[in-house]
């Protein structure tokens, strides 16, 4: 070690690197976190018909709603906040919308589960259409 350096005190040196690799790892967990809180912003959404594609449907993460078209012309909204423990579903697919924390599945027409671990359905929200808009209240 150079004589112009000094040294880094050892205790110094452990609690900046404990402190680091927690913000890191903080900073990079996986999947959301359930809040219990709602967070969604105010107001209807609206949206095009053709964003929602036929048998299957888009997440709304921001908006914390999925909606869905399970035949065309048939559109559902539904709460993105999954019932089992308030993690956001992440994606819709083969008829049915999925959460990543614990794969529950809902399905796309009701928002019935159809693949636990959660028991409850996920909650409506409106959902109309005027000519080639939706909008979700």
């Amino acid at each position: 070690m150079s004589d112009n350096i000094p040294a880094l005190p050892r205790r110094i040196f452990l609690a900046t690197s404990c402190a680091t690799a927690c913000l890191a790892a903080a900073g990079c967990s996986v999947g959301e976190a359930p809040s219990g809180e709602d967070t969604a912003s105010d107001g209807p959404i609206t949206l095009s018909v053709n964003d929602v594609p036929v048998g299957g449907g888009i997440v709304l993460a921001d908006r914390q709603v999925v909606v869905t078209q399970p035949e065309p012309g048939t559109f559902r909204a539904f709460s993105a906040i999954c019932s089992h423990q308030g993690c956001t579903v992440n994606r819709v697919r083969n008829g049915t919308i999925e959460c990543p924390c614990h794969n529950s599945a809902f399905s796309i027409t009701d928002g019935v589960v159809v693949r636990s671990p959660a028991t409850e359905p996920l909650p409506n929200r409106a959902v109309t259409r005027t000519v080639d808009t939706l909008t979700v209240d």
